[in-house]
């Protein structure tokens, strides 16, 4: 039954053309230069220092990595994060 209705999503976003991160709910990452980083569809912060940050994702985790961190705005879904970005990894 879950892969029918993952067909069926598949097929209705290719229909009406719509963007893969909302059809499959993946995150959209939107980084600014390396001083701003804008997370969708997160699933939590599972560690947060002026140095490291940890998120939780539908499929896996991010790590950004870098100096002074700090989390600028957390809404249930999106996260704001600011500071000196060295790196972001995605572990699946």
């Amino acid at each position: 039954m879950r892969r029918l209705t993952r067909k069926w999503n598949q097929f209705t976003a290719k229909l009406l053309d719509l963007p893969q991160d909302i059809v499959h709910d993946l995150p959209r990452i939107t980084m600014i230069g390396n001083v701003q980083l804008y997370v969708e569809n997160h699933r939590g912060v599972l560690h947060v220092s002026s140095e490291f940050l940890k998120l939780n994702l539908t499929t896996g985790q991010l790590d950004v990595k870098g100096k002074e961190l700090v989390i600028r705005a957390i809404l249930p879904e999106e996260v704001l994060i600011e500071g000196t970005i060295d790196d972001v990894k995605y572990i699946p």
